[in-house]
């Protein structure tokens, strides 16, 4: 994992809003008329368009923008594990999705919200009313499309101005949010046999030379849904847990190969109740990652760059704040990226801190957060943030 070593390098978390031609091909798929090979051929056509695009805003460390995954950031493994069934719920049915104390103080703003998304959404996997329960072993069974995926984003990167690319996975914690478990004995054998299979994708990933960015938004965000009525206590004895699946599951890959990024959800909702960074840290830096992807620029959150006023960043690990957010249309103005960016950097040393975004563009192929013309706003702004950063830091 390269640093910031004479500048401050940018990157993002990694999901970008798709082209109409890729949600077209989802939309087929389920019907006579979808042609996998056309698929394909679009897939390495506009993967290698959007790494180009990434380095033209300025973005050293880009993804694929998730383009290979079918239906959403997390539920995506759906379609690359074996031991799970979708159960679609009655229409009276409470939904699983729709709980938490954010969502019970809020009930109105989340009825508008969900109905706007719902609109939107368009067949995105993660928008229907199902549960996902495991009723067989766990096993990884998208070896296909995953090396589809590595090809892609290598062959994009050539003969382009970036410094690396990364593909963003889902954590154990994070994989198939919601899910029931009705074979093994335990919850715990559950998530443990989930990691397992979970190993394969992030090993292969970084076996052909790029970087895994292991994506964990349901690390905070379970602290709302279970607090109350269980205790924080709870909640932190299950997060730990999780934490110990996922050490676990990238055992023996390099840590220097290694992202893991934590967030308090994408929608742009009051977040009254997210659990504070302060609670959670030294969770976080747990994992044997080589560098933590922690967001930054949600208002709700930005404040707590001061945890590393008294926490210390582990040494030779990196630390790549959201400085720009991707639940609000506002473009960010450089010179408050520059200040977030500066601010952080003699706190845990400018080498250590590469500027990014909090979270992804787009959730799933169907739902994003922003129009297309402001994510590229965005990171034309990251980049003229760090480059500003950069001039005062160095």
């Amino acid at each position: 994992m390269k640093r910031s070593e004479d500048r401050i390098l940018t990157t993002h978390v990694g999901s970008l809003i798709r082209p109409q031609e890729i949600k077209d091909h989802l939309l087929a798929r389920p019907t006579d008329g979808y042609d996998e090979a056309a698929h394909r051929q679009s897939l390495t056509r506009t993967v290698a368009e959007i790494v180009r695009r990434q380095a033209d805003a300025g973005i050293d460390v880009v993804s694929d923008g998730e383009f290979g995954k079918g239906i959403s950031w997390s539920q995506y493994m759906l379609e690359r594990l074996s031991g799970f069934e979708r159960r679609f719920l009655d229409e009276n049915a409470s939904d699983p999705y729709a709980a938490g104390e954010d969502r019970k103080r809020f009930a109105d703003f989340y009825r508008e919200m969900d109905a706007a998304d719902a609109r939107s959404a368009r067949g995105d996997g993660g928008a229907v009313k199902a549960e996902s329960i495991c009723t067989g072993p766990i096993t990884y069974t998208g070896q296909a499309e995953l090396q589809r995926d590595i090809d892609n984003i290598k062959a994009a990167t050539e003969g382009v101005d970036v410094i690396e690319a990364f593909l963003p996975v889902a954590a154990p914690a994070s994989a198939i949010p919601d899910r029931r478990n009705e074979y093994y004995a335990t919850n715990e054998e559950c998530v443990f046999a989930l990691a397992d299979a979970m190993r394969i994708e992030y090993k292969t990933i970084t076996d052909n030379g790029l970087l895994v960015q292991i994506d964990d938004a349901r690390a905070a965000v379970t602290y709302d849904r279970m607090v109350p009525p269980a205790s924080k206590e709870d909640f932190l004895s299950w997060l730990a847990m999780h934490m110990e699946a996922l050490n676990h599951a990238i055992k023996g890959i390099p840590e220097e190969s290694i992202r893991y990024h934590v967030c308090w959800g994408s929608w742009p909702g009051p977040h009254t109740t997210d659990v504070p960074l302060r609670d959670i840290v030294d969770l976080v830096l747990s994992v044997n990652a080589g560098a933590y992807v922690i967001e930054g620029a949600n208002p709700r959150h930005e404040h707590e760059w001061r945890v590393w006023e008294d926490i210390e960043l582990p040494e030779g690990k990196v630390l790549i704040p959201g400085v720009i957010s991707h639940a609000t249309n506002i473009v960010e103005h450089p010179e408050l990226v520059a200040e977030r960016v500066t601010r952080l950097a003699k706190l845990v040393g400018r080498e250590n801190v590469i500027a990014s975004t909090d979270c992804g563009f787009a959730q799933g192929p169907f739902h994003k957060r922003v129009h297309e013309t402001v994510m590229w706003a965005k990171l034309e702004a990251l980049a003229e943030g760090a480059r500003r950063a950069s001039e005062k830091l160095w």
